[in-house]
């Protein structure tokens, strides 16, 4: 009888191997294609990247899709990792640390994980979900879009090991500091309540004191998948689109020329152009460079860089779906602090 029982067991994990497998080629092979399937999608609409409309709608078309694939793909790996990892042990490795220990693992460990802000908040849920503290959370949050191996190796390229080894270290302390200050302030009231009932809560209870077969263990990654990104998509939908009217619309030479200003108020308006745009990373660098070569700041173009990809429209548009205002403006006002300290650093010292 336990013969015929653990031979069905072995059946369901190989179907479920190889589903998994068959699935994980799909996504890879359509995630590496996006560019040229919104190629092929903008020519069949008769548009023109070289307009503003067809800009537009070519990011829309590559970044929704991309967006939506790594927060499922996230989303479902952090499911099977919880059945792995117990949020006790989560805890205990990020929370139970003098002061500032868990944020600076925190942030480094968005060091590690190349994700554009918005598809870093389901490992942000996950974290809360684990019981991690919301200070440390925010660590991460901040830290995985604007300091991870990409645009380190990128500006390595673009600028030399100075500017790419000071804008890591001026990132870790804007994550460190604005994790540490909004931990201290007790915020978790100004979560919203589905995200409440998450934290510290475990892998279902139909799985305690028993085997989980990798069967099981990839329904939960799916049954993660349903309830968060079932609750966050459309709010990724119509940040994307916000970002796409900015991205196509919004004129480089004017940017430029208000970055390129000896000005102390260029930092702050850099920031606050940044804000309503959206992209990773690798995506902002080449304009990033493009306005260089126009004769703007460093400090002010990196912290106009920062705030694209840490504290975007976008993004807290998706985050409403997880926070409360009052949690909200108070992110995005430390963070903004941060970022034009580290944009007055720059600027003083290159």
């Amino acid at each position: 009888m336990a013969t015929n029982e653990q031979t069905s067991a072995s059946a369901k994990n190989m179907k479920a191997s190889a589903a998994l497998f068959a699935a994980a080629v799909l996504w890879l092979l359509l995630y590496i294609n996006l560019e040229l399937i919104a190629d092929l999608l903008i020519g069949v609409s008769g548009q023109s990247r070289a307009t503003r409309s067809g800009e537009a709608l070519h990011f829309f078309i590559y970044e929704v899709p991309k967006v939506l694939m790594l927060l499922n793909g996230v989303v479902f790996v952090m499911g099977v990792v919880h059945t792995f990892v117990s949020p006790e042990w989560t805890r205990a490795m990020l929370s139970g640390r003098r002061i500032g220990a868990g944020n600076m693992l925190a942030a480094g460990l968005g060091i590690v994980t190349p994700f554009c802000s918005c598809s870093a908040i389901p490992l942000f849920i996950g974290f809360l979900q684990a019981g991690v503290p919301l200070g440390v959370t925010f660590s991460f949050l901040i830290s995985a879009p604007m300091i991870n191996e990409v645009a380190l190796a990128l500006l390595f390229g673009m600028f030399g090991w100075n500017v790419a080894l000071l804008y890591m270290i001026m990132g870790l302390l804007v994550a460190i500091i604005a994790g540490m200050v909004i931990g201290k302030l007790g915020m978790e009231r100004y979560l919203e309540e589905w995200v409440r009932q998450l934290q510290n809560s475990a892998v279902s209870t139909e799985f305690e004191g028993e085997a989980i077969s990798w069967s099981q263990r990839l329904q939960e990654g799916v049954k993660h998948v349903r309830e968060i990104v079932g609750k966050v998509w459309l709010y990724i939908v119509l940040g994307v689109g916000l970002g796409a009217g900015i991205h196509g619309y919004v004129p480089e030479n004017f940017m430029a020329s208000l970055m390129g200003r000896d000005a102390w108020w260029s930092v702050p308006a850099a920031v606050l152009i940044g804000v309503p745009m959206y992209s990773n990373a690798a995506g902002i660098l080449p304009v990033v460079q493009a306005l260089l070569g126009k004769g703007a700041a460093l400090g002010t173009v990196l912290a106009f860089m920062m705030s694209v990809i840490a504290l975007s429209a976008p993004e807290m548009i998706i985050l409403r779906k997880v926070l409360k205002p009052q949690l909200i403006a108070l992110f995005a006002g430390v963070v903004a602090i941060g970022i034009m300290l580290v944009g007055f650093v720059f600027n003083a010292v290159f």
